[in-house]
């Protein structure tokens, strides 16, 4: 069996491990510490050090039924009712139900959570929640000490092996299209170095998402679509790519900024700020019944209404009357970002517009995080196990990498492959890392927060232009920037299927939602370098929970 593989130079190292985890984040760490005591040897890549995924910049919290009178039921109707239809009813009691627990274990691991005078879990809440279910520590930290405990738990288990500065170039299969190893080019610092083949019998991808697919967002520098472009070329399936979150309060730096940007958390909102326009008025009021707390894709959408009607290049959060010992206690990480950048939250409004945030779609799984490859599971944000739909509810992204890398660490021990040798693959003519920009360029203006069938077709065809430049260098960014064309064309492929407006997915030529047409989701496979979507009908999983909405 030919894949299609990357180009990459002979590699000049091998190595081995019954099980490779891509990604240091929640997901990734869950699983090496769950999958450590399971197998002879247990192997993490992360592409620069442990803590340098978007985990420790996790703001919120994670979200789980752990306070009085909260119930894993009334936690799945918030889930579905801001995943607009298109969640998996089964994996999101998955989460739902597993969630308080997982939470728990990760307390034992070390994660230490903000407590009440009385001892309890401080629990706060967010966008789409009806119920304080959001566990934070060190008031706006909570990413960093999840983080923090993960890796030193790593550090105290010396047979889980480390590679960092490690990129993976790309999965290897076997004859029968299962997993045989990665291709990984350890970069600078790391030892060893060069590319090297790491042969083994499982890969888990917790490799993050596709943030630098738009000019700005707030995820980190490498969150560069890696694991959804190595795991399409390797034959799975990917899933909902179109429901991009757009966060609606990351702080505007000036049009020209790029990269990633300062995200202001919900938390903020659920403390009491709201947004307000150039005119000083209230920007939520009457748009939903939850006004600043609504779910993200309707915040966001409010936004870009006011700033297309105005002509603004963003709006205000006011979180004034909090005052400043408030914010030093409460947010002191956030005020410190504030002021970094001119702004004293205390008594200046803070310049915010959406941008990008957070990937729903992703690798398709099943409930124990399965791909359609052998061998090749994938876990977190890289992942589409479904229980984000249309819009992920706040805070359920560290609650689903804790529970379905768990669920793995279930299954994967007992069905581990024998080691077998990798099939040859094709090379696949890489782009240069110059494109980025200009990619970023049409991703954001024709791919964002406000879509149309004009210029979905024209980023389509940028994209492709900008595919049949070939690069001369075969480098880390051409890699990345190969990666991310190939996802963004998957992307903008399904956000032109999709006509309707569905959660983070917003048509302004197909204005409304529609279920007669379109309640399913869209597959994309790789057929001859070529990638092709087709449509997955489901039903509709919110409309018997709106009448609940209120429980």
């Amino acid at each position: 069996m030919n894949i299609e593989l990357l180009s990459a130079r002979d590699p000049g190292w091998t190595e081995w491990a019954d099980v490779i985890v891509v990604g240091s984040g929640i997901a990734g760490l869950t699983a090496a510490l769950r999958l450590k005591d399971q197998v002879e040897r247990v192997a993490v890549v992360t592409k620069d050090v442990l803590q340098a995924g978007s985990t420790q910049w996790a703001q919120g919290g994670i979200a789980a039924a752990l306070g009085e009178g909260d119930t894993p039921a009334q936690h799945e109707v918030d889930t579905l009712v801001a995943g607009a239809g298109a969640c998996d009813l089964e994996a999101v009691r998955v989460l739902v139900g597993e969630g308080a627990e997982a939470v728990r274990e990760l307390i034992e691991w070390g994660a230490d959570f903000d407590k009440d005078p009385e001892g309890n879990l401080s629990l706060t809440r967010e966008g789409g929640h009806r119920r304080d279910r959001i566990a934070h520590a060190d008031g706006d930290a909570t990413g960093a000490e999840i983080q923090r405990a993960l890796m030193e738990a790593v550090r105290r288990a010396p047979e889980i092996l480390v590679f960092e500065h490690a990129m993976v170039v790309d999965l290897l299969t076997a004859a029968d299209g299962g997993v045989a190893g990665l291709t990984i080019h350890v970069m600078g610092e790391g030892d060893p170095d060069g590319v090297g083949i790491v042969r083994t019998r499982a890969v888990v991808l917790a490799s993050g998402g596709l943030g630098q697919v738009f000019s700005q967002t707030t995820n980190p520098a490498v969150a560069t679509a890696d694991g959804m472009a190595i795991a399409l070329r390797a034959g799975a399936t990917l899933r909902d790519l179109e429901f991009v979150q757009f966060h609606p309060t990351v702080m505007y730096l000036g049009e020209d900024s790029r990269g990633q940007q300062p995200l202001i958390s919900e938390a903020v909102r659920g403390e009491g700020a709201f947004l307000v326009d150039w005119d000083g008025n209230r920007l939520m009021k009457g748009v939903h019944e939850l006004e600043d707390l609504a779910p993200r894709d309707i915040v966001s959408k409010a936004i870009m209404k006011r700033m297309l009607e105005t002509g603004r290049p963003n709006m205000w959060l006011d979180a004034r009357h909090l005052g400043r010992e408030f914010w030093e206690k409460r947010f002191p990480n956030i005020l410190a970002s504030c002021e970094q950048h001119g702004v004293d939250p205390s008594v200046d409004l803070i310049p915010v517009a959406p941008a990008c945030h957070y990937a729903s779609g992703g690798v398709r799984t099943d409930l124990w995080g399965r791909s359609d490859v052998p061998g090749l599971y994938a876990t977190g944000e890289v992942a589409c196990s479904g229980v984000h739909g249309a819009n992920r509810l706040a805070s359920n992204s560290l609650l689903e990498g804790l529970v379905f890398s768990r669920r793995i660490a279930e299954v994967l021990p007992g069905e581990l492959r024998q080691l077998e040798d990798p099939a040859p693959g094709a090379g696949r003519v890489l782009v240069p890392g110059t494109t980025l920009k200009q990619l970023q360029e049409t991703m954001t203006t024709k791919v964002g927060v406000l879509r149309n069938a004009t210029g979905l077709a024209e980023a389509i065809d940028e994209l492709e232009q900008l595919g049949s430049e070939p690069a001369t260098e075969i480098d880390p960014a051409a890699w990345e920037a190969t990666n991310l064309l190939t996802v963004s064309l998957a992307l903008a492929k399904s956000a032109l299927l999709r006509k309707e407006t569905r959660g983070s997915h917003w048509r302004e030529d197909f204005a409304e939602r529609d279920d007669a047409g379109f309640a399913g989701h869209f597959d994309v496979r790789l057929r001859d370098g070529e990638t092709v979507v087709s449509f997955t009908p489901a039903p509709a999983t919110d409309r018997t929970t709106t009448t609940m909405a209120g429980a």
